[in-house]
C-alpha cells in the first residue's frame, strides 16, 4: 500500500517531459508587424500558422531553401537588387511532349530558386525571377523581423565551377558535387546574411530601422543523409548560429537571436505522434504548438488575446457554404462582414480585405 501511494505521488507531481525555457523577447511582435520567412519547409510552416493569423507575412520569395549558402545568395540577390539575365537561368535539356504530341524542350531554371519560378520561355523566367526580387526588397525594406530556418549543412555544388545551388530541378546528379561544409563556412554565409538585411534597411530613407533577425534550426530530419550525419549536420548549424550571434556586433535597434524549435521537438515532443506519416514531417499538432511557444516569446498577452479572437473569426469565416444565394447565406455573409469591420477596429495592424 505504501508502494502504491508513493507511485502515485510520484506520477502526480512528476514532469514527464523537459520543457525548454524560452526568456520573453525584449522585442514584441504585434499585427503592425511586416514579417519575413527564409529557410526549409519548416519556414514554409511557420509562416503558414502566422499567415493564417491574417499577420502581414512574406515566405520564401525564391522558394524553399534548406543550406546556409543558398539562403545567403538569395538574401545578396535581394540587397543587391540584383537585375537576372540569360547567364543566370538555363533550359532543362531533356525531352517533353507536348499535348499534340510534339517533341519539346524543357523549361527554364535558375539554379537559385525554386521551380515555381520556372516557365516555359527564357523571357518569361528571367521575368519572374526580377518581379520576385522585386517585390521581396520592397517588402524587406519595411520588415521589421525576419525569422531564417536553417535545415542541413548539406550543400549541392555544380561540379564544373563549384557554385552552390539552391535546387537541382532534377538534373543529372553528376552535374553536382554534395558535402557537408564547416561551422565557420556555415557562419561566414549567416553573416552575409545579416549584413545583407541590414543594408536593405539602411537603403529605406526615413523608415523604421528596427530589426529583428531570429535564427531557428528545422526539427524536421534529412534521415536520407542517415542519422548520424543529420545529427552532425545540424549540430554544425547550431554552432554556427552561436558563433555569429557571439560574433557580430549590432546598433540597439538591431538583434540577432536564436529560437529553439529544434530542441523543442526534441525535448517536448518526442514523441511519433507529434510526426506525420512520413515519421519525418511534423503534424499540425506539433507546428500549433511550436507556434504558441512563439507567440508566448515574441507576442505581449494583448496580441495573444488578439490572436485568439482572429482565430475564432476565422473558424467562422472558413466556414463552407453550401448556397451562397439563399437568404440564410446572404445574411451570414453579412454578419461576417460586419465583424470583420469590427475586429479591424479593435485590432490596429488587422487587415481582412480579403474576408470582408
Amino acid at each position: 500500500m505504501k508502494n502504491i501511494v508513493e507511485i502515485t505521488y510520484y506520477i502526480y507531481f512528476m514532469d514527464f517531459f523537459t520543457k525548454i525555457n524560452i526568456p520573453a523577447a525584449g522585442w514584441q511582435i504585434d499585427y503592425n508587424s511586416r514579417l519575413a520567412f527564409f529557410g526549409s519547409c519548416f519556414a514554409d510552416n511557420i509562416s503558414a500558422q502566422f499567415a493564417s493569423r491574417k499577420f502581414n507575412v512574406l515566405a520564401n520569395p525564391f522558394g524553399t531553401v534548406y543550406n546556409p549558402l543558398s539562403a545567403a545568395m538569395q538574401i545578396k540577390a535581394i540587397a543587391n537588387g540584383k537585375i537576372f539575365g540569360e547567364a543566370d537561368v538555363f533550359q532543362d535539356t531533356r525531352l517533353g511532349v507536348s499535348e499534340n504530341g510534339n517533341e519539346i524542350r524543357g523549361l527554364w531554371h535558375c539554379w537559385d530558386t525554386h521551380g515555381s519560378l520556372s516557365a516555359a520561355t527564357r523571357e518569361e523566367c528571367i521575368a519572374k525571377l526580377n518581379e520576385t526580387t522585386a517585390n521581396a526588397r520592397e517588402f524587406l525594406q519595411k520588415a521589421d523581423t525576419v525569422f531564417i530556418t536553417l535545415g542541413t549543412a548539406f550543400v549541392y555544388f555544380l561540379r564544373e565551377n563549384g557554385v552552390a545551388v539552391s535546387n537541382c530541378h532534377r538534373q543529372n546528379p553528376n552535374l553536382f558535387i554534395r558535402k557537408m561544409i564547416s561551422v565557420d563556412h556555415a557562419a561566414e554565409a549567416l553573416k552575409s546574411i545579416v549584413h545583407d538585411l541590414l543594408k536593405i534597411k539602411c537603403d529605406r530613407i526615413g523608415e523604421n530601422r528596427d530589426l529583428h533577425i531570429v535564427f531557428t534550426v528545422s526539427p524536421l530530419r534529412h534521415l536520407s543523409d542517415g542519422a548520424h550525419e543529420n545529427t552532425l549536420s545540424k549540430a554544425t548549424l547550431q554552432l554556427a548560429i552561436e558563433k555569429v550571434i557571439r560574433e557580430i556586433v549590432t546598433e540597439p535597434a538591431t538583434t540577432i537571436s536564436y529560437f529553439p524549435s529544434y530542441e523543442i521537438v526534441m525535448d517536448e515532443l518526442r514523441d511519433y505522434r507529434f510526426y506525420d506519416d512520413d515519421m519525418i514531417h511534423l503534424s499540425k499538432t506539433a507546428e500549433g504548438y511550436i507556434f504558441e511557444r512563439m507567440a508566448e516569446t515574441y507576442c505581449s498577452e494583448k496580441t495573444r488575446e488578439d490572436i485568439r479572437k482572429v482565430e475564432k473569426f476565422m473558424k467562422m469565416a472558413n466556414h463552407r457554404i453550401v448556397d451562397s444565394q439563399s437568404p440564410a447565406s446572404r445574411e451570414f455573409a453579412q454578419k461576417l462582414a460586419a465583424q470583420a469591420a469590427e475586429l479591424e477596429k479593435e485590432i490596429t495592424g488587422l487587415k481582412l480585405n480579403n474576408e470582408k
